[in-house]
């Protein structure tokens, strides 16, 4: 399927088509060449083939959905997507004027791509790539075929463009974390003596996609394990559970974390839940539009510091949205291994941070809450913000 390139209306495209020509020309982009799913997923207004959701290879090679659009040139936008995508266009028409839905691998994507580029007459236009993205085999020939090209790096370009989530957005992101939350909450009432983490992790399972979330994972800890992968322990009297889980509701992610305990939490239970909560409140007494990340980040810490867990606790933030750790990028190295960028530039309105305090305590094991809030102009919002106490196994 090939159609003809013709002219778009602003109204039309799916994102903020003025904010997205600044980022480009301010990374000196001309086109941008988009083959992640999670962007062409945004630029085609929430868009993601059903088909290769599970997995991208197929035959010899992969799936490769790519998106061009040229900056200031909405009306010469093209996607190139799988042979079966002409049905979901039949459906759900593509704003892209130009769509190709025609390939079953990488190079046929690449060459469709490379004809499109020509034919709007960007053959020597500066191209940004996602290198993480592009598969080898397409690079090459991308590289052959348009040797006059410049080949720019659009990762970070294309995470600023996605920092700052629409309405809609922020709606797809508060369900995923419901409908999380309410599936863990549901979890833990369920699980008894001598249930096992592999059978509590299924159930997380079931719950998330009876309640419309596609369940992604579930690290989990019972006792004074610190373990968090699936196994055949057994939850026993007076020990907690952690249950950290991530999962999405139409791309979008919750990730969260919650606490149970089989029977009543003792003393010590309830001071080291209290601990953590007091570093989780420092950090959103600081989410605010206009605060710097970093004073975000450094008066948790600082109220870490002073804790009497500090030795064996953690405090960790991070930018969420169509992916797990996205800009605002606030802590370098720790653990994800990329830079603190964000760290001096001041938090904006609508922006969504994952917020988690972690004691790995040496008896009593995993004592977490993660949390997500959105920035607004005078605070937050948090999403999920249900059962952060201790939540009681089934009797």
């Amino acid at each position: 399927m090939n159609i003809a390139p013709g002219k778009t209306e602003v109204s039309s495209i799916p994102f903020d088509q003025a904010r997205v020509d600044r980022l480009m020309e301010e990374a000196g982009i001309d086109v941008l060449f988009a083959t992640s799913k999670h962007n062409t997923q945004y630029l085609l207004g929430g868009y993601k083939f059903i088909f290769f959701a599970a997995m991208d290879a197929i035959g010899h090679s992969r799936y490769l959905p790519i998106v061009l659009y040229e900056k200031g040139g909405p009306e010469r936008a093209a996607y190139i997507g799988n042979k079966m995508e002409g049905g979901e266009h039949q459906n759900h028409p593509f704003w892209t004027p130009t769509l190709h839905a025609a390939c079953w691998g990488t190079l046929d994507a690449a060459n469709l791509a490379v004809e499109h580029l020509q034919k709007i007459g960007k053959s020597a236009a500066r191209i940004g790539i996602e290198p993480g993205f592009l598969p080898s085999d397409a690079y090459t020939l991308i590289r052959k075929a348009l040797p006059d090209a410049k080949l720019i790096d659009a990762t970070g370009m294309l995470e600023n463009m996605r920092a700052i989530k629409t309405e809609a957005e922020l709606e797809k992101l508060r369900i995923a974390s419901e409908l999380i939350t309410d599936s863990m909450l549901a979890t833990i009432a369920w699980a008894r003596e001598d249930t096992t983490k592999t059978d509590i992790i299924e159930r997380l399972r079931r719950e998330e996609t009876n309640r419309g979330a596609h369940f992604e994972y579930c690290l989990l800890t019972l006792g004074s394990s610190h373990n968090r992968a699936a196994s055949d322990q057994a939850w026993k009297k007076g020990e907690v559970l952690s249950i950290d889980s991530g999962g999405n509701y139409h791309g979008y992610i919750g990730d969260l974390c919650r606490m149970g305990v089989l029977g009543e939490p003792d003393a010590e239970l309830q001071d080291l839940l209290a601990e953590v909560e007091a570093v989780q409140q420092a950090a959103f007494s600081k989410v605010k539009a206009g605060t710097l990340g970093g004073d975000m980040i450094a008066h948790a810490e600082s109220v870490l510091k002073a804790s009497k867990v500090a030795s064996y606790t953690d405090f960790f933030a991070h930018g969420m949205g169509l992916i797990t750790h996205e800009a605002p990028f606030l802590m370098t190295n720790h653990p994800v291994t990329y830079e603190g960028t964000y760290a001096a530039k001041p938090l904006e309105k609508n922006m969504v941070l994952s917020v988690e305090t972690t004691v790995l305590h040496p008896k009593r094991g995993f004592v977490k809450l993660e949390d997500t809030v959105a920035v607004t102009d005078t605070g937050y919002v948090m999403f999920g913000d249900r059962g952060r106490g201790w939540n009681r196994g089934a009797s």
